[in-house]
């Protein structure tokens, strides 16, 4: 990440409302909208039960890694191309930093009502807050396992 762009941290507390409305936290719109973000792109992650947000900065790098790639001949092109770009949506902020998430990344992420946003430097993920308090301590040992040198 370059050195003038601000990272995507702290934990925030959502709520999902009617017609699947969550609010941006307020600090990270300004990240977004300093990247020149039309809004926010997101992905369902491949990787857990949640969602991958993230702003024009990543985009623009990873266009730049697949550039690198034979588009017809390089199988890693279509694996990457599949796994972000075809599932990456812009969605539009509101004049109250809402945005619109659609139903199947709801049902991808099994969102309730209450959601927590986690700060992940240059993205940011949406979970079902009952998931991720749940998932938290195993995400830490992880961390701590790399931490290690990969031992448990």
């Amino acid at each position: 990440m370059s050195a003038d762009i601000r990272p995507f941290i702290s934990t925030v507390a959502g709520t999902l409302v009617g017609k699947g409305r969550v609010c941006i936290p307020a600090s990270w719109r300004e990240i977004l909208s300093a990247q020149n973000t039309p809004g926010v792109y997101v992905l369902p992650s491949f990787s857990v039960r949640a969602l991958e947000g993230f702003g024009e900065e990543v985009l623009q790098t990873f266009h730049r890694k697949q550039a690198e790639l034979d588009p017809f001949f390089a199988p890693e092109y279509d694996d990457r191309a599949l796994a972000v770009l075809a599932a990456t949506k812009l969605l539009s902020l509101d004049e109250n930093g809402r945005v619109v998430l659609p139903e199947e990344f709801i049902h991808h992420a099994a969102l309730e009502e209450r959601v927590t946003f986690v700060g992940m430097g240059r993205k940011f993920q949406i979970w079902d807050a009952e998931r991720f308090a749940a998932q938290q301590s195993e995400l830490i040992k992880r961390a701590a396992a790399l931490r290690n040198g990969g031992q448990k």
